[in-house]
C-alpha cells in the first residue's frame, strides 16, 4: 500500500488568527512608515496612502495571480446575481446619494483624474485585504467571527488619521462610521461572495467625499449612520432567512478550483 503524500496546509489555514494579525500589523506598519516619511519630506496628505498602497496593490495582484485565487477572494462573475439579490445594495447607493448633498468643490480635470486613481486604489486595497483576505481566512471560525473581526480591524485602521492631525472627535466619528460600513460590506460578502460591488461602492463613496466640500453636517452624518445600521439589520435578516430555507437541503459550497474558474 502506497502512502499518499500529505499536502502541507498554508499558514492561513492552520493558524488563521495569527495570519490575520500579521496582515493587519504589516498594513499598519506600512501606513505608519509611509506617514512618517511623508511628514519628514512635507509631502501632501494623500502621499502616505500612495506610498503604502501602490506596492500593496501590486503585491495583492501578484499573489492572487500566481496562486490563481482571484475567485476565492470574491473576484467572480456578476452574472449569477439575481434582481432580488441586487436590492440589498440599494442602501449603499442611497448613502452615496446622501453624501452628494454636501456639494462639491470647484473641480479641474487634473483633480478629478487624480482622485479617480487615488480612490480606486484605496477601494481595491482595503476591500481585498478586509473583505477578501481577512474575511475569507476567518470564515472557518464562523461567519459572525469573520464579519465582526474584519469590520473591527477595518475600523481600527482609520485611527491612523490621528497622525495626519485629525481631531479625536472626528476620528471617533470615523471609527463608528467605518465600523458600520465594514459590517454592511462584510455581511454582503458573506451573502454573495462578490467583491466587485463592494469595491465600486467604496470607490464612489470616497470619490464623493474627496471631491466634496469640506465641513461637517450632523444631519447628513446621522442620516448615513442610520441608513447603514438599518442596512446591517436587513442583511442579517436575509441571511437568517436563507439559512432557514437551506436547513433541510444539502448545500454544496463551491470548491476553490470552481471559484477560480469563474474568477478573473
Amino acid at each position: 500500500m502506497t502512502n499518499q503524500p500529505t499536502r502541507k496546509r498554508s499558514l492561513s489555514a492552520s493558524r488563521p488568527v495569527l495570519s490575520v494579525i500579521l496582515i493587519e500589523l504589516l498594513l499598519l506598519i506600512a501606513m505608519t512608515a509611509a506617514g512618517a516619511y511623508a511628514t519628514i519630506k512635507e509631502l501632501s496628505y494623500t502621499s502616505p496612502v500612495l506610498i503604502a498602497f501602490i506596492p500593496i496593490a501590486l503585491a495583492l495582484m501578484a499573489y492572487m495571480s500566481l496562486r490563481r485565487q482571484w475567485g476565492r477572494y470574491g473576484f467572480r462573475s456578476l452574472r449569477g446575481m439575481t434582481s432580488s439579490g441586487w436590492r440589498y445594495y440599494a442602501p449603499l447607493a442611497l448613502v452615496c446619494a446622501v453624501l452628494c448633498f454636501q456639494g462639491f468643490e470647484s473641480l479641474t480635470v487634473a483633480k478629478v483624474a487624480f482622485f479617480l486613481f487615488f480612490t480606486l486604489l484605496v477601494a481595491f486595497v482595503e476591500e481585498t485585504v478586509y473583505r477578501g483576505l481577512i474575511l475569507n481566512i476567518l470564515l472557518p471560525k464562523g461567519a459572525v467571527t469573520a464579519v465582526v473581526a474584519s469590520s473591527v480591524l477595518f475600523s481600527i485602521t482609520h485611527m491612523l488619521n490621528l497622525l495626519s492631525g485629525q481631531s479625536i472627535g472626528q476620528t471617533i466619528l470615523q471609527l463608528a462610521y467605518s465600523l458600520l460600513v465594514g459590517l454592511a460590506l462584510a455581511l454582503l460578502m458573506v451573502k454573495d461572495r462578490l467583491i466587485w460591488p463592494l469595491i465600486l461602492f467604496h470607490f464612489v463613496h470616497n470619490l464623493i467625499q474627496f471631491l466634496g466640500k469640506e465641513g461637517e453636517s450632523i444631519v447628513l452624518d446621522s442620516l448615513v449612520l442610520a441608513i447603514l445600521a438599518v442596512h446591517c439589520v436587513w442583511i442579517m435578516g436575509g441571511l437568517k432567512g436563507r439559512k432557514h430555507h437551506d436547513a433541510g437541503t444539502t448545500t454544496v459550497l463551491p470548491t476553490e478550483a470552481g471559484m477560480n474558474a469563474r474568477g478573473i
